[in-house]
């Protein structure tokens, strides 16, 4: 999952303090997976020596904040425009990446839906051709072989009907609906509440 490329997405519609990003991450992701302030700061650093974000104005409280570049903002384009390759881990970036651009102002979240679709299916249709390039069952590898590509046909068809899913369901909200403008709440110091399963 990209926390990086979210926080450039969100610092896109204006500089933010890192506490605020992080409320503002936590906001567009449903608190689903909650990020460590060190983890802000870290990736707010390696972003300025990439020289994607730069240090900007410090309030009255000593916030710093920090704003995004040219070339962060070309870096927010490219992500939002290209699909998820899927890795393992506990995050789904391409979950997180949708929820962050249905709530961000002038993103067409319809048109990074039906990219991602694309590719989706371009997957599945690899694999197809995959699991039938070796046909012999009756061998224990063969046999394993198919067995973990038939898991990410799964996959793939589950992502598939999923982006289906999603954009039946934006396609229900008027499209302002969906917006979030920055949050002007300062975000209280500490771990945020864990909403009830």
């Amino acid at each position: 999952m990209s926390v990086r490329q979210s926080l450039l997405a969100i610092l896109d519609q204006g500089p933010c303090y890192g506490y605020q990003l992080r409320a503002e991450f936590d906001r567009r992701t449903g608190s689903t997976w909650p990020l460590n302030v060190g983890q802000i700061y870290n990736t707010l650093e390696r972003l300025e020596r990439d020289g994607l974000v730069e240090r900007g104005a410090v309030d009255e409280r000593g916030h710093v904040y920090w704003e995004i570049t040219a070339a962060g903002r070309a870096n927010v384009r490219d992500w939002l425009g290209s699909p998820v390759e899927r890795a393992h881990g506990t995050r789904d970036e391409l979950a997180v990446k949708l929820a962050v651009a249905a709530t961000l102002p002038g993103v067409d979240v319809g048109a990074v839906i039906r990219r991602q679709r694309t590719a989706s299916l371009q997957q599945l249709h690899q694999l197809t051709e995959a699991r039938g390039a070796g046909a012999d069952a009756s061998d224990p590898e063969e046999l394993a072989r198919s067995l973990v590509v038939d898991s990410m046909i799964f996959a793939a068809e589950a992502e598939t009907r999923w982006l289906d899913h999603l954009e039946r369901r934006l396609g229900e909200q008027p499209l302002q609906a969906m917006q979030l403008a920055l949050s002007t709440d300062r975000p209280k110091r500490g771990r945020p509440a864990k909403t009830p399963a």
